[in-house]
């Protein structure tokens, strides 16, 4: 038997915001590190948002999800990415790919 997956649009508007609220107030999630570890980051949730409304600038969305400006964000909370995180990466957006 399959289970409904269905999430309705409320609990789901509901579960993004609260994401978005986390992930602002997470500063110390490095974008790498989730991108290490789940193959997405907040740039990507960003990437999501525009593609999503089509009428969104990448800068705006950024700014959506960040809770300012993208060069403001990564100026104040991104360092310096090592090898070991970016190899990390790598492997983990390669999972990303449709399995053909």
């Amino acid at each position: 038997m399959q289970q409904d997956t269905h999430i309705s649009d409320a609990a789901a508007a509901a579960a993004f915001r609260r994401l978005v609220a986390h992930l602002q107030h997470r500063h110390d999630a490095q974008n790498i590190d989730l991108m290490g570890l789940a193959g997405f980051c907040r740039n990507c949730l960003a990437d999501w948002v525009m593609e999503a409304d089509g009428q969104l600038t990448k800068d705006e969305a950024r700014t959506l999800v960040q809770g300012m400006p993208a060069a403001e964000w990564k100026a104040k909370y991104q360092s310096e990415a090592t090898p070991a995180q970016l190899q990390r990466m790598q492997e983990s957006v390669a999972k990303n790919a449709p399995s053909h």
